[in-house]
């Protein structure tokens, strides 16, 4: 069991956890009281997201589609299935 002293940081209240917890700074903890206790959990860290701003242009022929490549042209559509016959 270890102590630890609150202290002020800011215009706020703070604790520091000892090194053997291994606490990673910016991990995320929730904290809340049950029946004059206070809890401390981590939470799960959420999987991280692909950054491709570093893509663009590395890729040959790749470009944004203009508003015209959006546009198609109506067409009616054989949902029966007869069309797709193959010989």
């Amino acid at each position: 069991m270890a102590r630890t002293k609150v202290f002020k940081s800011g215009n706020s209240n703070a604790v520091r956890f000892p090194a053997s917890f291994a606490v990673q700074p910016g991990m995320m903890v929730e904290v809340r009281e049950e029946q004059g206790r206070w809890i401390v959990e981590a939470l799960p860290t959420e999987p991280k997201k692909i950054d491709l701003t570093g893509i663009w242009g590395s890729i040959p022929g790749l470009k944004p589609l203009t508003p015209e490549d959006r546009e198609f042209e109506e067409r009616e559509l054989d949902w029966t299935g007869k069309l797709l016959k193959r010989d």
